[in-house]
């Protein structure tokens, strides 16, 4: 089988290497099967698409809607290398996924406003599918609701024209949408179990999802909830592109 590839952005090696072993567990991939490239670390170096079977882009600290001005180097930079590259999948209609950090990007690339009108803090949220949703290959065999987490500063105000709405929440319209047939973006994240939520809650305590003297009772309520249903996406999509 071709690797497929995870695009990452967290530069704190904790939580970075979290979301490899997510995406690994959850794609039913073995390490060799997904490459890892960190764009905070490294340039996007050039590679042919069709050396691998799909692409995964996972979370990231960066705001697809700060300020220019406020904008490190480093954000501009990926931003600039993951928009040249979202110009070649969608123009090929390539398979990718991307996975919060994914709405902003591919949504600001594809015309969406995003702002922070929807932003959600960290938790579960109930996700109900659309009539598309339902439909949709990637989601089959999900319920037409189920609980996600989520912990977003900003997110899709406005649907892209080109994108079909697949699932959305009573606090974010807009949780997962499709452009063409095989370039999906969610707001929840499907990579997440509790145990990777709770470590993202420790690592991002200063980042400004919420008051850090709260992350403490941040976690106790991340232990309470039940989230089994999601990361079977990810199965899916690992199923449904897998080549070579």
């Amino acid at each position: 089988m071709k690797p497929f590839l995870l695009l990452a952005t967290r530069a704190e090696n904790y939580a970075a290497d979290a979301e490899y072993r997510s995406f690994l567990r959850y794609g039913g991939l073995a390490e060799g099967e997904l490459r890892r490239i960190r764009l905070e670390a490294e340039p996007l170096p050039g590679f042919d698409l069709a050396d691998y079977s799909g692409i995964f882009l996972g979370g990231s600290p960066f705001n697809s809607s700060d300020p220019e001005e406020e904008k490190s180097a480093v954000q501009v930079r990926v931003e600039h290398e993951l928009g040249e590259l979202l110009d070649r999948v969608v123009g090929e209609d390539y398979p990718f996924f991307g996975a919060c950090y994914g709405v902003g990007t591919l949504g600001r690339h594809q015309g969406a406003l995003i702002d922070s009108t929807y932003a959600e803090a960290i938790g579960a949220v109930e996700i109900t599918l659309t009539e598309d949703g339902a439909a949709d290959p990637l989601l089959a065999g999900l319920p037409s609701s189920f609980a996600a987490y989520v912990g977003h500063k900003e997110a899709c105000a406005t649907l892209p024209g080109s994108a079909v709405l697949l699932a959305s929440s009573a606090t974010c319209p807009v949780q997962m949408f499709r452009v063409g047939e095989n370039v999906y973006a969610t707001q929840f994240h499907p990579e997440l179990d509790v145990e990777a939520l709770v470590g993202r809650i420790s690592t991002y305590r200063h980042a400004g999802y919420f008051p850090p003297e709260q992350a403490d009772e941040y976690i106790e309520r991340a232990r309470a909830l039940v989230v089994n249903q999601p990361e079977a996406i990810l199965r899916s999509f690992v199923t449904r592109y897998a080549r070579g």
